[in-house]
């Protein structure tokens, strides 16, 4: 079976080079806590979390998108009452967060993130808007393709996943060290969304779709 999940140590990516571990990983048997919960009740999201575009007093500046998609398990069957958590920087590549100082604008209107809970058939859907390339120091020149961060708790605690969706044909993704830290190339394209225009709304936003596997042969990779 080929390595889906990205290496702890990757040094074409800095950071795992300071948080790598140094020892050896101690296997630690399952416990009933990895098959038991968690369950959200619907009351913990609110519907209008879904929509990051709702969030100001005006619409954000940027591309409109809608994005939908399938949470799956192992075996291909729906996870319900998933927690879905997305979070972004705008279409400026700009996250609104005190760490990110790049020179780039903050859009008042655009807080860059949302969270909705998964129905009986797995499905959710986010509107927001298409997030900018930014640039990093990890190498020269380096910048970040355009790219969503996802946080998933599925029907157990086993079922945890945070990963990062990226965009068909960037041409950032070749030279990424996040999206290419995957080893099996099949692996890194279940990281890639597929543009699907009629989840889109006409003449509004484009759609895209994002299944999401909480493990097994065809598992979304972590996304470190």
């Amino acid at each position: 079976m080929p390595q889906i999940h990205p290496p702890y140590l990757y040094p074409p990516y800095k950071s795992t080079v300071l948080r790598a571990p140094k020892q050896a990983l101690v296997r630690v048997p399952p416990s009933p806590l990895d098959t038991s919960g968690p369950a959200f009740p619907k009351r913990f999201v609110k519907q209008s979390e879904a929509d990051l575009t709702q969030w100001g007093k005006g619409a954000p500046l940027g591309e409109k998108m809608i994005l939908v998609g399938r949470v799956l398990d192992d075996a291909g069957r729906p996870v319900r009452s998933a927690l879905v958590e997305l979070w972004q920087c705008n279409a400026a590549g700009r996250y609104a967060h005190p760490v990110d100082q790049h020179d780039a604008p903050l859009d008042p209107n655009f807080l860059g993130r949302g969270q909705v809970l998964t129905d009986d058939a797995g499905e959710f859907r986010f509107v927001t808007i298409k997030p900018g390339a930014y640039p990093w120091r990890n190498q020269p020149f380096g910048w970040r393709p355009a790219h969503l961060h996802f946080s998933l708790f599925g029907s157990t605690n086993a079922e945890r996943l945070i990963t990062q969706m990226f965009f068909p044909g960037d041409p950032l993704l070749p030279i990424d060290p996040i999206f290419n830290s995957p080893p099996d190339p099949a692996a890194r394209a279940r990281m890639v969304a597929s543009l699907e225009l009629e989840s889109g709304i006409e003449e509004v936003a484009l759609g895209y779709r994002f299944e999401i596997v909480l493990g097994g042969r065809r598992a979304t990779p972590m996304g470190h």
